[in-house]
C-alpha cells in the first residue's frame, strides 16, 4: 500500500464526523487491502454520474463524496447563471440521506431545490426537471445493482442525462473540492426558508397524465402480477394500472414495499431470472396473464408471459421489438403515425428493429449504449420541431420510452404499453410469446446473449484496462471460427456519425456479431453477442462465441 493511500486514510480518520463511517474506518485499521480498495482512487464522475459501494473512503458513496460531487455541480450550475435543481431518490440504503445532503449543499450555495417528498422513479426526476425549468436534476440511485451499491446521476435542464462535454466540465469543478470543506447548512432551516421546496402531488399527476397520453389501446380483462422489487414503482405503477381500469392486479407482497436491502433477491434486476422467481410463483398461483417487474428506480421493466407450456420470460430485445411493431401498427391503424416516424435504439440492440421499421416506412436511428444518447436524439427532434415523429426508444437492457415528456427510459409508460399490448393480443387469442414467434417467422430469428466480466478492486481495474488494450492492438481475424467481416473501433472510427467511445464491434459471417465495451459505472467488461440463423444454430453459435470471449477476457 502506497504512502499516498495511507495519508488519505489518516486524513479521513481524523476529519470524519459521521459515527458509522468513523467506526468503519477504525475497523479496517489493520486491513491494508480494505484501505487500498477504499482509497486507491476517487470515484470517477462521468455521464452516468457516480456509482460505487456505500461506505467510507474516496472510492465509496458517503455523505462526503456526495457533498463533494454536489459542490462541483453547484459551481457548474452557477457558472451558467443557473438557479434551480430538482432532486429525487430511490429505495436504496442512504438514498434519502444522500438526497438531503445534496439538497443542503445546493441550498447552501444559493440554489433553489425542488425535492421529492418521498422516493420517486428516475423518469419522474427527468419530468420534474423539465416541469420546473430547473437547470439540472440529481437522481440518487444505483438502478438495478446489488444492495451494497448506490449512485448519483446528473441531468441537464432538458431532463436528459448529461453529455460527455457537460460531465467533463462538472469534473473540473469537482476535482479541487475538499470534501470536508463543502458549503452546506441545516436542511430543516432551508425547508422553512423555502430554499428547499417539496414537490407537490400535482406534478406527479401531470407526469401520469403525460404517460397516459401515450396510450394506443385499452387494457381490459387482463390479469397482472406486479413486483416493484422493493423499489420506487411500489406506489406509482399500481396507481397507473388503476388509471387504466385494470382491477385484477396482484402485488408480490415480499417485494411490495421499498427496502434497500432487497431481502428476496441479491440482484434486483429484472434482466435476471432469479429476480423474477418470486413474482413467477405469485403469477402461477393467481393465474395471471402476465408478470411485470420494475427495477428499484423504476426505469426498466421485465416481463414473463403465461403460455400453454407455463410462464416464459421475455428479453429486452424481444419486448422492444414487440413494442415497436405494436406502436407502429396501432398508430398506422388509428391515423396517428407521422410520415417521418422515428425509432431510436442502441447499437447493441436487436437488428429486428430495422426490419420492423422498414415495413411501416419508419426511420431507425442507432446510438451508443446508454439511454442518454436516445434522449439526446429526442431533443434534436424537438429542436427541429419534429418531437411528434418520435415513436419509441429502446435498448436491450429492458429500457423503453414512448413520448417526449421525459428524456430517459420509463418503466411506468412501458408497463402501460405492455399491458395494452398483452390485452390486444389476448383479445385475438394469442400471447406476446406467440406474437414474438410470428415476428421471427416474418423477419428471421435473432438470438442474443449478454456476457459480463467482473474485475474487482485496484488490481482488477488495472487488469481490465490491459485486456481492452490488448484486444484493440491484436484485432482477431476470427472469433469462434467465424470470420470477422467488419470491425469498428468507436474510439477511432470516423465513418459513423456517433461520438467516440470505448467500444469495439465485430461483425461476423452469417449475421453474427460481438460488441465489447467497459461498463461506464462498474469495473466490468460487457460483451453483446448476436446470432441470426435457425434456433438450433443460434444456440450452438452463441455457446461457441461465449467460450471464445471468455478466453479473450478472462480476469485470471
Amino acid at each position: 500500500m502506497g504512502a499516498e493511500i495511507l495519508n488519505y486514510y489518516q486524513t479521513w480518520l481524523e476529519k470524519v464526523e459521521d459515527g458509522a463511517l468513523k467506526e468503519e474506518l477504525e475497523r479496517i485499521r489493520a486491513d491494508e487491502k480494505a484501505i487500498e480498495n477504499k482509497f486507491y482512487k476517487e470515484l470517477q464522475f462521468g455521464t452516468g454520474g457516480l456509482r460505487g459501494e456505500i461506505g467510507a473512503g474516496t472510492n465509496c458513496l458517503n455523505i462526503y463524496t456526495i457533498g463533494k460531487a454536489t459542490q462541483g455541480v453547484a459551481d457548474y450550475v452557477k457558472s451558467m447563471g443557473g438557479k434551480a435543481v430538482a432532486i429525487s431518490y430511490d429505495s436504496r440504503i442512504n438514498s434519502d440521506v444522500f438526497a438531503r445532503r445534496a439538497a443542503s449543499v445546493l441550498a447552501g450555495n444559493g440554489i433553489r431545490v425542488y425535492l421529492v417528498k418521498e422516493l420517486m422513479p428516475t423518469p419522474f426526476l427527468s419530468f420534474a426537471t423539465r416541469w420546473f425549468h430547473a437547470d439540472a436534476g440529481i437522481m440518487i440511485t444505483a438502478s438495478h445493482n446489488p444492495a451494497k451499491y448506490n449512485g448519483y446521476k446528473v441531468y441537464g435542464s432538458d431532463g436528459c442525462q448529461i453529455t460527455d462535454e457537460a460531465a467533463a466540465k462538472i469534473t473540473r469543478y469537482i476535482e479541487p473540492v475538499d470534501c470536508f470543506a463543502v458549503k452546506a447548512g441545516d436542511f430543516d432551516r432551508y425547508v422553512t426558508e423555502g430554499k428547499i421546496e417539496y414537490i407537490k402531488e400535482e406534478v406527479e399527476e401531470a407526469y401520469l397524465d403525460a404517460v397516459q397520453k401515450q396510450s394506443v389501446w385499452k387494457a381490459e380483462g387482463l390479469k397482472i402480477t406486479y413486483t416493484p422489487l422493493n423499489g420506487t414503482g411500489y406506489r406509482i405503477v399500481p396507481k397507473m394500472l388503476s388509471r387504466m381500469g385494470l382491477k385484477e392486479v396482484n402485488i408480490v407482497k415480499e417485494q411490495g414495499k421499498p427496502d434497500g436491502h432487497f431481502p428476496t433477491c441479491a440482484y434486483p434486476n429484472p434482466e435476471k431470472p432469479a429476480a423474477m422467481a418470486l413474482g413467477l410463483e405469485y403469477a402461477r398461483e393467481a393465474g395471471s396473464d402476465i408478470l411485470l417487474a420494475t427495477d428499484p428506480d423504476a426505469d426498466r421493466v421485465g416481463i414473463a408471459v403465461r403460455t400453454s407450456d407455463g410462464y416464459k420470460l421475455m428479453s429486452g430485445n424481444e419486448v422492444g421489438a414487440l413494442l415497436e411493431d405494436f406502436l407502429l401498427a396501432r398508430r398506422q391503424e388509428n391515423g396517428t403515425l407521422p410520415a417521418d416516424a422515428v425509432v431510436i435504439k442502441t447499437i447493441v440492440t436487436t437488428g429486428l428493429g430495422e426490419k420492423i421499421a422498414a415495413k411501416y416506412g419508419a426511420r431507425v436511428i442507432n446510438v451508443l449504449t446508454g439511454f442518454k444518447y436516445i434522449g439526446e436524439q429526442i431533443g434534436k427532434l424537438e429542436k427541429a420541431g419534429k418531437a411528434e415523429s418520435f415513436i419509441l426508444g429502446f435498448e436491450e437492457s429492458y429500457g423503453y420510452l414512448a413520448g417526449s415528456y421525459v428524456r430517459d427510459k420509463d418503466a411506468v409508460v412501458a408497463v402501460m404499453l405492455i399491458a395494452e399490448m398483452a390485452s390486444y393480443y389476448k383479445e385475438r387469442g394469442k400471447t406476446l410469446f406467440e406474437r414474438m414467434e410470428e415476428l421471427y417467422a416474418e423477419y428471421g430469428t435473432y438470438a442474443h446473449k449478454l456476457l459480463t466480466f467482473e474485475y474487482a478492486g485496484a488490481s482488477g481495474a488495472k487488469k481490465m484496462q490491459e485486456l481492452l488494450k490488448e484486444l484493440r492492438q491484436e484485432q482477431p481475424k476470427e472469433i469462434a471460427g467465424l470470420k470477422v467481416e467488419g470491425y469498428v473501433d468507436y474510439l477511432s472510427q470516423a465513418q459513423r456519425e456517433l461520438p467516440k467511445a470505448n467500444v469495439m464491434q465485430y461483425d461476423l459471417e452469417g449475421g453474427a456479431q460481438a460488441i465489447v465495451r467497459p461498463s461506464g459505472t462498474e469495473p466490468q467488461i460487457k460483451v453483446y453477442l448476436t446470432a441470426a440463423k435457425t434456433p438450433a444454430e443460434n444456440a450452438r453459435e452463441l455457446a461457441e462465441l461465449e467460450n471464445a470471449m471468455k478466453k479473450l477476457l478472462s480476469a485470471e
